[in-house]
């Protein structure tokens, strides 16, 4: 109870002697920095969407479409 004023204690506002859980706000601040980082990385996987492998085996995919459109090509 060292941070509460003599007054505030006598005069009955802390109830039971309680005091509320002691924090570090160092760690506090990092856990909120932590949530904000992981809401944009949340944001950036919904706007980017793919994974690097996923790119690939689509473009893969395309390359081996385009080849086999190119070979049943009729000339004129």
């Amino acid at each position: 109870m060292a941070c509460l004023t003599q007054s505030a204690r006598l005069s009955g506002q802390v109830k039971g002697g309680a005091v509320s859980d002691i924090i570090n706000l160092r760690t506090a601040r990092k856990a909120k920095a932590r949530a904000a980082a992981e809401a944009t990385a949340c944001a950036n996987r919904a706007a980017f969407g793919r994974t690097k492998a996923e790119k690939s085996a689509r473009a893969t995919e395309a390359a081996r479409t385009d080849r086999a459109l190119d070979g049943a090509k009729r000339e004129k």
